[in-house]
């Protein structure tokens, strides 16, 4: 839910733009959790030929339907959290 709220936000984001706005993830478990997302067919993973090489995440159709059904329980947590915190 946290990876594809934060590439919500920024439409496309690269993978050290991502760890960086995600507190508290190893760079093997966003990469795991991005290869699965993006199996699932919820994220794009699209390759630049470069050097350096650039990816960049975005969310497919899918990874927006997614977001949308679960942006109310996200809100929810986040309310929640505020009041467990005052």
């Amino acid at each position: 839910m946290v990876i594809i709220g934060t590439i919500s936000n920024f439409k496309k984001l690269r993978f050290n733009e991502l760890l960086k706005n995600i507190n508290g993830i190893s760079p093997k478990a966003l990469s795991d959790r991005l290869k699965e997302l993006n199996e699932a067919g919820l994220l794009k993973r699209e390759f630049f030929p470069e050097i350096p090489p650039k990816v960049e995440y975005s969310l497919t159709q899918d990874g927006v339907e997614v977001r949308d059904a679960i942006m109310p329980l996200m809100e929810w947590a986040y309310k929640k959290s505020i009041n467990e915190n005052k």
